[in-house]
């Protein structure tokens, strides 16, 4: 924006407010106005359109402390004041002239030179001086970029391992199509470049950024890009060796050999069953849980008996007791 335009623009009477108002009416009055004139709630009204890039425009300056000290002091100058890109001093005459006429102090003039010289490049009402473009109001920055758009969504796990494209609606109520990657994680946020809120100024739009959440399996847990799974084996299968099927996610079982005398907790790895994404490719690691049978008939309750008497003696805790006592 033009610092001359800075004169023109009443940017509290655009916005329905006093010069004192407080940070939090203004941008509570703001987000009244932009849901009220923004395009998407009045599709082909080009004066509502045009309403919105001028509350957006004067909030803009309105809502950054800098600015908005900048624009009162730029005003309060007088709106008799005008500036004027080229080597003309033309424009210069003016604001001199409310000092000389008041028969101002050399004081005065330290103060005004002291404006224009502010930081060395351009003073601090603009990027290349005053009447020229100011870049977002900001100087060198250039145009403000647009705002984001913020969503959140819960997914399935299954979704989240393997990806899919779903549609959302964003906070502003737009719907969207959005890609879920392979093995997306929980609290991953995607963004959409482009997609979000337009600027105010002819920048480049905002994004929308969309959080994930992911519901939890009942089978499988994530570490990373590894799959754990709990994996119950009876107690004869693990003291004497067995081969049992193991669940994969979305696929079919794989057969993995406990070894014998294996205890409960050991973890089984296999390789490449884990989650697929481009970071690379995970596996499945089955952990062995022993269980313990909670009913046994008198037969199997003599047998367990006949085991404990000619079974391997000994204490199990005796090493924990020792570690403990030292």
């Amino acid at each position: 924006m033009a610092s001359q335009d800075w004169f023109e623009k009443d940017f509290y009477k655009v916005l329905g407010v006093s010069k004192d108002v407080s940070a939090a009416d203004l941008k509570k009055t703001y987000r009244k106005l932009a849901r009220q004139y923004h395009p998407d709630s009045k599709p082909g009204d080009t004066a509502a359109e045009a309403k919105f890039k001028e509350i957006s425009e004067a909030y803009s300056v309105l809502s950054d402390p800098t600015q908005r000290e900048e624009y009162d002091q730029l005003r309060a100058m007088g709106s008799g004041a005008r500036f004027t890109a080229g080597g003309s001093n033309g424009g210069f005459d003016d604001v001199f002239s409310a000092f000389t006429q008041n028969r101002g102090s050399a004081q005065d003039f330290d103060d005004i030179f002291a404006m224009f010289n502010q930081g060395g490049r351009g003073g601090r009402f603009g990027s290349g001086g005053f009447g020229q473009p100011s870049g977002g109001f900001r100087g060198f920055g250039g145009p403000q970029k647009g705002g984001d758009v913020r969503a959140r969504t819960t997914i399935d796990f299954v979704t989240a391992a393997k990806g899919e494209t779903i549609s959302l609606q964003s906070e502003d109520g737009k719907p969207f199509k959005i890609k879920i990657p392979a093995g997306v994680a929980d609290g991953q946020k995607i963004r959409l470049r482009g997609k979000g809120r337009p600027s105010p100024d002819g920048g480049e739009p905002g994004d929308i950024v969309v959080e994930i959440a992911v519901r939890p399996h009942p089978v499988f847990t994530r570490e990373g890009l590894n799959l754990r799974v709990v994996v119950p084996v009876t107690f004869a299968e693990a003291a004497l060796g067995a081969t049992i099927e193991v669940p994969t996610l979305g696929g079919d079982p794989v057969k993995l050999r406990v070894a014998p005398g294996t205890p409960s907790g050991r973890v089984l790895r296999v390789k490449g069953r884990g989650i697929v994404s481009q970071k690379g490719t995970g596996d499945l690691l089955a952990e062995v849980q022993v269980v313990v049978p909670s009913h046994l008939s008198d037969e199997a309750r003599e047998a367990l008996a006949r085991f404990v008497e000619v079974g391997p003696q000994g204490n199990p805790r005796a090493d924990l007791m020792g570690k403990a006592s030292g």
